[in-house]
C-alpha cells in the first residue's frame, strides 16, 4: 500500500467522532506508569451482533482516569474514544506495533421510556375471540 494512502486513512480516522455504546464488564484500579503519567482501564461489552460480543479494552489516561468513578459494572456507556498507534523498537532492535483505545468521554446511555399502553390491558377483547354462539362455532368441515 503507498504511503500517501496510509496518511490519507490516517488522516480520515482521526477527522472521524469515534464512539460505541456498550455495557460495562470490568473497571480497574489508575495506575502509575511514571511520576508523570497514570492511566486506567477498563473493559466492555460490544454487542453490535449479540450472538457473537466482542470484549474490548479501553483506557483514560492523566484527569480523564476520574471519568470512570460515576460508573458502576453492568452499566451501559457511549463511549467517545481516539485510536492511537505507536512504534517502539526493542533492544535486540526489532519494530513493533502497538494499539490503544483512549477514551474522552462516558455518557451513560439512558433507558428507553416505556410505552404508555406496554403495562395496560386491552380495553375490550377483540371481535375474533368474542363467542357468538353455537352456530358459529361449528367447524365448515
Amino acid at each position: 500500500m503507498p504511503i500517501d494512502f496510509i496518511t490519507f486513512d490516517i488522516q480520515y480516522i482521526k477527522r472521524k467522532n469515534m464512539n460505541i455504546s456498550a455495557k460495562i464488564l470490568e473497571i480497574f484500579e489508575t495506575t502509575k506508569v511514571t511520576d508523570t503519567f497514570k492511566k486506567r482501564e477498563f473493559v466492555v461489552e460490544y454487542s453490535e451482533n449479540p450472538q457473537y460480543p466482542e470484549y474490548i479494552k479501553f483506557e483514560l489516561i492523566q484527569d480523564k482516569c476520574n471519568l470512570l468513578d460515576n460508573f458502576k459494572v453492568g452499566d451501559e456507556v457511549e463511549i467517545q474514544f481516539n485510536l492511537k498507534g505507536r512504534k517502539w523498537t526493542d533492544p535486540q532492535g526489532n519494530e513493533k506495533y502497538f494499539n490503544s483505545l483512549q477514551a474522552w468521554r462516558l455518557d451513560k446511555k439512558s433507558a428507553a421510556p416505556a410505552s404508555e399502553n406496554a403495562s395496560q390491558p386491552p380495553s375490550e377483547e377483540p371481535e375474533w375471540l368474542a363467542d357468538k354462539g353455537e352456530a358459529d362455532n361449528e367447524l365448515p368441515f
